[in-house]
């Protein structure tokens, strides 16, 4: 499918890659991995056609097509998001107008008109060419890429300038998805996506039928969609078949070998170095000199990857709070007259880990607002004893002063007896050496996250509200975050739209939408499970126990159930038959649907065999019901491959 010879990229004389020889086949989903700047998405952009390569080639199969999405910077304006999103199928819209056009002109036309035999020919294949490519599904098909990717109906028929930056690149994400390019490059396609826009995209890349090149932070996101990882490093790209967490493992594995390799290797040039200094002047020894020196410039250096840099700290000392750290009661949050907030409760007591998930504009930050600050329209928020909030907004990094370096940032918010430790601080956090006097103004988006996660090691808390700390946070800083937070002796409270992280750190989820909240008292794995299956009781989860959110206190028991509590075999093995009972069902709905499909097919198949006989517009009328049955047989194909889709 894709094919890169001897490619090469120098920036400023300096090389990127170097002759690298790589390939890319059909139906491959390769995750893009390395360092910042070793060149993942200039890689990208040269194969888009964006950046012209120093030399080399590409070689993309005949026929095939490209298609890239940066990780920002596009904006689409002028007309409503549902016609918008369907200018990617122009194609099909073309094929449309010309079959419109070609049906007037034959309902005009004789039949014994010159030209007529051609023009029904031309109507035939253009017909069979819209079916074959979705065309009469093409409006359901955009529909259902919206949806997926997080705007309501209510949403298609706003002006494409109404949406911000992130929801402009779901716009381009949807119109690059719909033109399904042979080769799909992906640059942080999730950077602008919440949780359930990213399961959607996961499932949408998993039944993609072609190739896929992506650049993610989300590990989750990479491990459940790629099969093969390429590591770019040292000008080259080096292959693993596996997903991204085997990857680390075989990656380490082969750094070790490299490791021994080159100690041994260093060894051997050290003997021959030696060897050559010691009898470089003896005259006997000349010939033993001269080889050992060939025998030196012959051997190939082995070069070892760097070391990762890694965040390393710990969260200051939690101090001990009370067992209930906070308590909302019939708390309502509103804006004018959009209730966000509408007569919920919610306890958060000492030591838990709480997810709150929904999706975007469910409300997620405005609790997060009422928790840190208590801003409400009415009800109470009650903080427990001795508790100690500090809070990290989704904007935490914008409020950073541009025109102070990274230093005088953190120095202008510390206690006098922190002043000592700022440069430690600033150096786990990859602030070293001249780092430290860059201004925030300059610094990229990870390095102001990372400052701005930097001043919660400031002062002792034992309550942290975090808004999406990860955000612009590569996949190493992220793990380590996780690690600080798994082990901090207080209560979380965090937003995160990265399966990975809530699933290490969540021992509580809260579902917050339609003004209410919903608690899941276990990882988000288990949530899942629970909001996939049948609905309890109202006012219960899954496991029938009573929800904080519900007007109803949070039994006893509830409290010290462990998190990874599960079903009973016996209830397990009910599910399990449930399933069985359900999938054999669908599968012979689906069967009944093909058989359906194959009978109209044929019917349809005859019919246009029929109409493309020289004679048979002789009788406008039946040539007019032909036509009619015509359109009625596509219309029942289109709705029958649709429920085939969502069967």
């Amino acid at each position: 499918m894709l094919h890169l010879k001897k490619l090469s990229k120098d920036f400023a004389g300096k090389p990127l890659f170097t002759e690298i020889n790589w390939h890319l086949k059909k139906g491959e989903r390769v995750g893009l991995v390395g360092e910042n700047g070793a060149g993942k998405s200039t890689l990208m952009r040269i194969i888009a056609g964006e950046v012209e390569s120093s030399s080399g080639e590409i070689q993309i199969t005949r026929g095939g097509t490209v298609g890239y999405l940066p990780q920002d910077g596009i904006v689409a304006k002028g007309q409503p998001l549902f016609a918008e999103v369907m200018t990617a199928l122009s194609e099909l819209q073309e094929i449309e107008r010309e079959i419109a056009e070609l049906t007037a002109r034959l309902e005009r036309e004789p039949h014994d008109a010159p030209g007529h035999d051609q023009l029904l020919d031309r109507f035939g294949h253009l017909q069979e060419e819209f079916r074959l490519k979705g065309g009469y599904a093409m409006e359901s098909e955009v529909g259902n890429v919206l949806t997926g990717l997080g705007f309501s109906p209510a949403d298609w028929e706003k002006e494409c300038g109404e949406f911000s930056g992130g929801w402009q690149m779901r716009i381009a994400l949807a119109k690059l998805l719909l033109k399904k390019p042979n080769v799909l490059l992906l640059d942080e396609p999730t950077n602008h996506l919440d949780i359930e826009a990213r399961n959607w995209l996961e499932s949408y890349l998993q039944g993609y039928p072609y190739s896929v090149m992506l650049v993610s932070h989300d590990r989750f996101f990479l491990d459940q969609v790629c099969s093969r990882i390429a590591e770019v490093w040292n000008h080259a790209i080096t292959d693993y078949h596996c997903n991204y967490s085997n990857y680390l493992v075989q990656r380490e594995e082969r750094v070790s070998a490299l490791r021994e390799a080159k100690k041994r290797q260093d060894e051997e040039v050290e003997k021959m170095e030696d060897f050559i200094s010691r009898f470089r002047y003896k005259a006997d020894k000349a010939a033993m000199v001269q080889s050992r020196i060939k025998q030196l410039e012959k051997i190939e250096r082995i070069l070892l990857p760097p070391e990762r840099k890694k965040i390393h700290f710990r969260f200051p000392t939690a101090p001990k709070s009370g067992k209930t750290v906070m308590e909302l009661s019939g708390v309502v949050k509103a804006y004018g007259s959009n209730v966000v907030l509408n007569q919920v409760d919610l306890t958060v007591e000492s030591g838990e880990r709480i997810a709150l998930v929904g999706h975007n504009g469910a409300g997620k930050s405005t609790l997060m607002r009422v928790l840190a600050n208590a801003d409400v329209t009415s009800g109470t928020v009650k903080d427990g004893h001795n508790v100690i909030k500090d809070y990290f907004a989704q904007d935490q990094a914008q409020e950073l002063d541009a025109s102070r370096s990274a230093y005088d940032e953190l120095l202008a918010d510390a206690p006098y007896d922190m002043v000592p430790q700022l440069r430690d601080i600033l150096g786990a956090f990859l602030f070293s050496g001249d780092d430290i006097h860059k201004k925030v103004g300059v610094l990229s988006g990870g390095e102001r996250n990372r400052l701005a996660l930097a001043k919660l090691l400031l002062r002792p808390a034992n309550l942290l509200l975090m808004d999406e700390p990860t955000n612009h946070l590569d996949l190493f800083s992220k793990d380590v975050l996780l690690e600080a937070l798994k082990n901090f002796g207080g209560t979380v409270v965090f937003v995160s739209h990265d399966r990975h992280f809530i699933d290490g750190l969540a021992t509580r989820v809260v579902e917050v939408g339609g003004g209410k909240l919903e608690s899941f008292y276990g990882d988000y794995e288990y949530y899942l499970e629970k909001t996939a299956g049948a609905a309890g009781a109202p006012g219960q989860d899954g496991l029938g126990r009573l929800t904080p959110g519900k007007g109803e206190e949070k039994p006893v028991e509830a409290a010290t159930e462990q998190p990874d509590q599960r079903l009973s075999r016996q209830q397990q093995r009910e599910q399990d038959k449930q399933r069985q009972k359900e999938e054999r069902a669908r599968e012979r709905k689906l069967a009944e649907i093909e058989e359906k499909i194959g009978v109209k097919e044929g019917e349809l198949a005859k019919l246009e065999e029929e109409m493309a006989a020289p004679e048979f517009f002789a009788n406008h009328e039946a040539a007019r019901l032909a036509g009619e049955r015509h359109a009625e047989l596509s219309t029942e194909i289109a709705a029958l491959y649709e429920a085939w889709e969502a069967s």
